[in-house]
């Protein structure tokens, strides 16, 4: 009756994973992708990018030597634009390299092009040399993502007043940066290009920043920024942004004016479903252009069109968006789907790394659960030592009632790394025991879990056992 049983529109990482799970299941699968390229934001201007900017950045400064040999410390004396982006586009090419041959190896159809709406089981495709394709499909997925928040009155010119996607693309390193918004993407940013030292000022209008994260990791991360010479302001939004004899101006609220050779505008990102045509199959997204969907299967209200990814909304990782793709697949071609487990990871590949799982200690408060915490700090490790850390921090939090762990929450070198062992632990339910009897590496910065262990056991008091 259909051409394909899945039809998926973007190709990023809820996408992929979707059509090579259907495929997987002996499904015909077809991935609309209206990019140059497979891999979506997340190949080309998202994850992979920030990330690799991030490590080039750090190697070429020597950024993780100086607690050894000081501030001034550097790998290359004269970092240029062109030295990161050298990286950068070997990464890609690698990344899409391994995404064209996955497709291939499932039997994955792709079709570049602009994908709308015709019908709820519908799809017209306008490709790039103009032609007009139309396919049926018994399910659609919608992966198509988001793209930057770019509102009216901030004069973007792709070259000293950018959006996280400009960014990628600039000429020189700036020697001065205003960075405006402090989620996720901001600070990544923000802490990055400071690394590279850009002398940064971030401006927030809300009086914190990353907010779903536990306060004294936030207290922790904020003490460094500052004290590597960041500006944080906090509570003030940017009122007007422009250009002057080639700087940029920044005029705040509160009338404060802030001079700089670069502005980043990364306050929010909308859903890209603006070219869908989406009141043609029945669905209507909010003012930010995400989809409503249910949670357990991403199903829109329109029962045979799911959507997975950033274009649902948080947590906005690739990961989880990875595992929502494979749910939504197998749900959409009548497969059965495990429940997930309770608690992923978040990762802020800020420098120093965020990375979060669980509960935080105001969550716990907040569900009245009686709990302890353990802290350990990384230059209390060998290991730690051996680096030349002087600073970042393991926070554990366990109930005092049942000893399980309930968060493990990290700011510091390898934060992203090290969260997994906190993950595993927590979602198969085990208790502070399992890190003060079992054995760690030595050195490494795992052995911080053992501390922390040790630290809140030491106020938990000795599990006593009933004969």
């Amino acid at each position: 009756m259909y051409q394909y049983d899945l039809v998926v529109i973007g190709s990023g990482p809820a996408g992929r994973r979707a059509a090579i799970q259907a495929a997987k299941l002996s499904k015909s699968v077809l991935v609309i992708e209206r990019g140059g390229r497979v891999g979506g934001v997340s190949v080309h201007t998202g994850t992979i990018p920030s990330k690799t900017l991030r490590e080039t950045a750090l190697n070429l400064t020597g950024w993780r030597e100086r607690g050894f040999y000081g501030r001034s410390y550097r790998v290359k004396q004269e970092i240029s634009a062109a030295d990161l982006r050298r990286r950068l586009l070997i990464t890609l090419d690698h990344e899409v390299d391994v995404l064209e041959h996955q497709f291939s190896r499932n039997r994955v159809q792709q079709m570049r092009g602009t994908a709308t709406f015709i019908d709820a089981n519908t799809i017209e495709i306008k490709k790039d040399d103009g032609e007009i394709a139309r396919v049926t499909a018994a399910a659609i997925l919608l992966a198509v993502g988001t793209r930057p928040h770019r509102p009216e009155h901030i004069p973007f010119d792709g070259e000293t007043i950018l959006d996280s996607d400009d960014i990628l693309n600039i000429k020189d390193v700036p020697r001065s940066m205003v960075v405006i918004g402090a989620g996720v993407i901001g600070i990544e940013y923000a802490t990055i290009f400071s690394a590279l030292d850009t002398q940064v000022t971030v401006v927030e209008p809300r009086d914190s920043m990353l907010d779903f994260i536990d306060k004294e990791i936030v207290e922790d991360f904020t003490y460094q920024l500052r004290d590597r010479n960041m500006k944080l302001i906090f509570g003030q939004s940017a009122d007007k942004v422009e250009k002057d004899d080639g700087k940029c101006r920044v005029t705040l609220k509160s009338g404060r004016v802030l001079n700089a050779e670069m502005v980043l505008f990364a306050a929010g990102r909308v859903g890209a479903t603006d070219t869908l045509n989406l009141a043609a199959c029945g669905l209507q997204a909010d003012s930010r252009g995400r989809l409503k969907v249910n949670p357990e299967t991403f199903q829109t209200t329109v029962p045979n069109i799911y959507a997975a990814g950033d274009v649902v909304g948080f947590p906005s990782l690739a990961s989880t968006s990875m595992e929502q793709g494979r749910i939504a697949a197998r749900h959409a071609v009548g497969a059965h789907s495990s429940e997930p487990p309770q608690y992923f990871p978040y990762g802020i590949y800020a420098v120093p790394e965020i990375s979060t799982c669980g509960l935080t200690e105001e969550e716990v408060q907040q569900r009245n659960i009686p709990y302890e915490c353990g802290i350990a700090h990384f230059r209390e490790t060998s290991r730690g030592h051996i680096m030349g850390l002087d600073s970042g921090m393991l926070k554990m939090i366990f109930s005092l009632k049942t000893r399980r762990l309930l968060g493990v929450h990290i700011v510091g070198e390898g934060a992203t790394e090290l969260v997994h062992i906190g993950q595993a632990v927590l979602n198969l339910k085990g208790t502070v025991e399992y890190f003060v009897e079992n054995t760690f590496n030595y050195p490494t910065l795992a052995e911080a879990y053992k501390i922390a262990g040790l630290d809140a056991w030491n106020r938990m008091g000795e599990l006593v056992k009933k004969a």
